[in-house]
């Protein structure tokens, strides 16, 4: 059975509990990252703690541990679950209240640890289906716990035979999706939103190592001019580099992983089996 670190205490996932008037529970506020193992060490453990800071920064969550106590749990967590690879959750709830509104300033931290999903071999070697999903984050950059948005916008992915909703904002731009960056290759230059997102950690690994190979550009995307792609894929904490294929009713290109994506997915493969 899994350990988890839950406010101070390694306890068994079953008795993993926090208290009602916690405001992860009465709001939704707090914020989470998600990180992995590879060869049973975390990956990027420092740049998902520093993206965890920026977030309850953002939304006025101030933590009372150091980028280094939070790292020493993280480690110490891992290191009590006997799991070859592991996913990471790292959640700073709001802490109790008693007005059950106002942060008390006194928040929760919890680590969880469990086994990596398999994912299907498919999605690598055939590609993948999106959907796009109008709305936007309401904070962008921060990566909360309130995942409402996402959880309906990949229901209805899931209804239409899809694994990611892309999120399009007002102006049609797309954005991210709900747990995932997206890239796009337009005349043989890759290119990625870089406004009114959650910037990826695998995102900023994939910009350094496709900096070797390919011509880059940051910039805002339409849908439209999305779906004229040569190439799109997206990346992830668990998935990595994943092709995209068609995105709604529209076939991207000639239906199949492009030359330029899964070539970034063998420098991926390389990069994380160093690691």
């Amino acid at each position: 059975m899994a350990i988890y670190y839950i406010d101070g205490e390694f306890v068994p996932a079953e008795r993993a509990v926090i208290p009602v008037d916690d405001l992860a529970i009465l709001r939704g506020i707090g914020v989470f990252d998600l990180l992995r193992t590879y060869n049973g060490e975390p990956y990027f453990l420092d740049a998902h703690i520093d993206r965890l800071e920026a977030s309850a920064q953002k939304i006025g969550l101030a933590l009372p541990w150091s980028h280094e106590d939070i790292a020493a749990v993280v480690e110490e967590t891992l290191a009590k679950n006997d799991i070859p690879e592991s996913n990471i959750r790292i959640v700073v709830t709001g802490g109790s209240s008693t007005d059950f509104m106002t942060p008390s300033g006194s928040p929760r931290l919890l680590v969880l640890v469990s086994p990596i999903p398999q994912l299907p071999a498919f999605w690598y070697t055939d590609g993948v289906k999106i959907i796009s999903w109008e709305v936007e984050r309401p904070i962008p950059g921060a990566k909360s716990i309130d995942y409402i948005s996402a959880s309906l916008a990949l229901k209805k992915a899931a209804a239409e035979g899809a694994v990611e909703a892309l999120y399009i904002d007002r102006n049609g731009l797309a954005l991210e999706c709900t747990t995932s960056n997206i890239f796009a290759f337009i005349d043989n230059t890759l290119v990625t939103p870089g406004r009114g997102i959650l910037s990826g950690v695998t995102r900023k690994v994939v910009l350094e190592l496709a900096e070797q190979r390919f011509s880059i550009d940051v910039r805002d995307i339409s849908r439209r001019e999305l779906l004229a792609a040569d190439e799109i894929f997206i990346t992830g904490t668990s998935k990595g580099v994943v092709p995209v294929v068609q995105v709604d009713d529209r076939v991207i290109s000639d239906g199949r992983p492009g030359r330029h994506t899964r070539e970034l997915m063998a420098m991926m493969k390389r990069h994380t089996e160093n690691k």
